[in-house]
């Protein structure tokens, strides 16, 4: 391996990227790389998870690896160098490239001018390029320069300067730094966060400082000391058994999804509606559809007619497929169906959606469901594959479960739960014989459906699924 000299080379910081989606941290899974590796351009040196996939970053310059920032297993906010490399060419020109800070003189410099706009921007594999640069917001309190803030306040505080005879040089920050779950919880407990005092790094409100905030403060009164409490009456500390309990950190995909489970299971009202149906007869369909010309090398299941009959059902009531906007007290109706599918992976549960189900033809929803679930398996789901779902599908049947109440994916209307199918003792054309049986349970936002819809959507899918038929006549 060549040896740079300190005049040859500079080290560059690779930062963890934002990967435009409103995420604030990943968790370091896998590094690919040590420190003495050559990497080059575009080379993929680490895997890691957001609250929503697996991600793998890639490097967006050439060099040696100087330093590994984080062991594997850690979480990291986004903006925060993960690793360094020396790489060829002069600081200066290192300093030109986004997420790549050189290291810093060991003599003063001169203060620089303001950095120019980033020349490149580090690329994540599946995303596109992020526009802007990930900054954490400044401490409350803290004064930022005028340009960092939005044009319309810095604007008024430039008139308002003007008026009192001062300069408009600085504004004062005033929202206070808090991760969303903490607000959350602020908010459901009433606390205002511009009263909470800050415990967390970098003056960021904790859970624990809300709950301080709730706790109500006594009046200090004169109190003697108390007596010493003898050793053999102390309280021991609280501790657990680590050889008959195991805890395991709630992080990744499975907090994101406790945050969002329990987010839309206190904000919508839900109400759910089953139905028991014979689906003897799309079950001998999906035997023939396998044995399809067209639909050779597809992904040919119960689970196909089932989304065919939902997608069905919506265009028939298409006032189903809505969302409720909270701020604007407004229903939004969507005139598309990105129909999401709930897969359970090593990971923990996520809810990807096929774009544009609606105008899909029946091979082509077959092919991307083929396609969700073998990436949703390889734990590549991308972040955009998991946004901007409208209705959802829940297949528990898979695990021989007969039904279920389930709860609606954060922001959609409606999910439709699908419990096994089996044979079972059914009067069919006034005998009693066994059939293939399963029931459906389907919950809805109270909100933006009412009873009537939600049993007439319910109603068409079984009947669909009884006769399916019906596909080609009402579809």
């Amino acid at each position: 391996m060549t040896t740079m000299t300190e005049a040859e080379a500079s080290v560059r910081e690779f930062k963890m990227p934002d990967v435009g989606e409103g995420l604030t941290e990943a968790e370091i899974l896998k590094w690919y790389v040590q420190v003495g590796d050559t990497v080059t351009d575009g080379q993929v040196v680490c895997e890691v998870e957001t609250a929503k996939a697996a991600v793998e970053l890639p490097i967006p310059y050439d060099g040696v690896v100087r330093e590994l920032r984080f062991p594997e297993g850690t979480t990291v906010d986004v903006g925060t160098s993960i690793i360094a490399v020396a790489v060829a060419g002069s600081a200066a020109e290192a300093a030109t490239e986004t997420g790549a800070t050189p290291v810093a003189p060991a003599t003063p410099v001169a203060p620089v001018e303001e950095a120019k706009p980033p020349a490149r921007t580090p690329v994540l594999v599946g995303y596109g390029v992020s526009t802007s640069a990930t900054k954490r917001r400044p401490r409350k309190g803290a004064e930022i320069p005028a340009q960092e803030v939005s044009s319309a306040t810095a604007a008024t505080a430039a008139v308002q300067a003007e008026l009192n005879g001062h300069a408009a040089g600085a504004v004062v920050a005033s929202r206070p730094l808090a991760k969303p779950p903490v607000r959350k919880l602020a908010k459901d407990l009433g606390v205002d966060l511009a009263t909470v005092t800050p415990s967390g790094p970098d003056g960021v409100i904790t859970r624990e400082d809300v709950h301080a905030a709730v706790a109500p403060v006594a009046e200090p009164v004169a109190v003697q000391a108390p007596a010493p409490v003898p050793a053999a009456l102390s309280v021991p500390s609280a501790t657990y058994d680590t050889a008959r309990e195991t805890r395991v950190p709630v992080k990744g995909v499975r907090k994101a999804t406790a945050a969002a489970m329990v987010g839309s299971a206190f904000t919508a009202p839900h109400v759910t509606e089953f139905v028991t149906v014979d689906v003897t007869r799309t079950m001998k369909l999906v035997e023939e559809l396998k044995q399809d010309k067209d639909l050779q090398g597809l992904r040919v299941n119960p689970l196909l007619l089932i989304a065919k009959a939902l997608l069905v059902a919506i265009k028939r009531h298409p006032d189903i497929n809505a969302s409720w906007d909270e701020a604007a007290q407004e229903i939004v109706l969507k005139h598309y169906v990105n129909l999401g599918i709930a897969a359970a992976t090593p990971r923990g549960l996520i809810v990807p959606n096929i774009k544009d189900a609606h105008a899909k033809t029946l091979p082509q929803l077959a092919e991307s469901l083929g396609e969700l679930v073998s990436t949703a398996r390889d734990g590549k789901t991308s972040p955009a594959a998991m946004q901007g779902g409208t209705v959802t599908i829940t297949n528990v049947g898979v695990f021989g479960i007969d039904t279920g109440t389930p709860i609606l994916n954060p922001g959609e209307s409606a999910i439709l739960a699908v419990g096994t199918i089996k044979l079972q003792p059914w009067v069919h054309k006034g005998k009693v014989k066994p059939r293939q049986v399963t029931t459906l349970a389907l919950s809805f936002d109270h909100r933006l459906v009412d009873g009537e819809l939600g049993s007439k959507v319910l109603a068409d899918v079984a009947a669909i699924l009884e006769q399916p038929k019906r596909l080609i006549t009402w579809g």
